[in-house]
């Protein structure tokens, strides 16, 4: 390992009521162990995922800091000097850091910093929702949250709809309690020739994966009110 440190990237389970081990491989586990120093969006949530890794976690031998989307660079740089050597891990609140989570920046920081970062394998809901679509997988972009505005919403879905004409898959997502205005907009405005996936509570109990054209949603629109949701066209 590189005497100027070694930062992980480490996933977190996407579905709640689900078994910490039953999506999250063992070497997670394992690199847990010698984390030293962790940035997460929340330090209740991140102390409780260590504690359901291992009971004896020794969590109050640790430093923890917060990285959300407010931090900033020059504040994320210090700290990493602050414990040279070490080695750090990040953790956000669902699937894996860097994707629709904060984390991009600490791992800018390291590279900056010549900090080894080794990002570790577990679930992301938009990978496994592209997977599950049978949409084209070559080609495709993640959109991340679509705008809140109405009018630049509806903007945002004509130019997706373009755009999965032209064979490029468009994968997008809403804050849970707003899907259900997502989804009325999406059925007004989108072509009913159209294919349209809805992926809810991936990994979870309650899972919910269809792909189907918007004149078939019209007919039995889901509730997916507080569900995260991937939409994907």
């Amino acid at each position: 390992m590189s005497n100027k440190g070694k930062l992980y990237l480490i996933p977190i389970p996407i579905a709640e009521d689900q078994p910490v081990d039953k999506h999250i491989p063992k070497e997670v586990f394992e690199a847990v162990q010698h984390v030293e120093v962790f940035f997460v969006e929340n330090i209740k949530t991140a102390r409780r995922y260590l504690r359901k890794i291992d009971r004896t976690y020794p969590i109050d031998d640790k430093t923890f800091y917060i990285l959300n989307k407010r931090s900033k660079l020059d504040e994320i740089k210090p700290l990493l000097k602050k414990h040279k050597g070490a080695t750090f891990g990040v953790v956000s609140e669902a699937g894996c850091p860097g994707i629709a989570d904060p984390g991009e920046l600490l791992v800018h920081a390291a590279h900056e910093l010549g900090v080894r970062v080794t990002p570790l394998v577990g679930p992301s809901s938009i990978l496994l929702a592209l997977i599950a679509s049978g949409k084209n997988g070559q080609q495709f972009t993640f959109n991340g949250y679509i705008a809140k505005d109405r009018k630049d919403r509806v903007k945002e879905i004509k130019r997706f709809e373009q755009l999965s004409r032209k064979g490029v898959t468009q994968i997008f997502m809403e804050t849970p309690f707003r899907n259900n205005h997502l989804l009325e907009d999406l059925l007004i405005e989108l072509e009913n020739s159209i294919n349209l996936c809805i992926a809810c509570d991936i990994n979870g109990q309650k899972e919910f994966i269809r792909t189907k054209s918007v004149a078939d949603w019209k007919i039995n629109p889901p509730n997916i009110n507080k569900r995260p949701t991937i939409f994907i066209l």
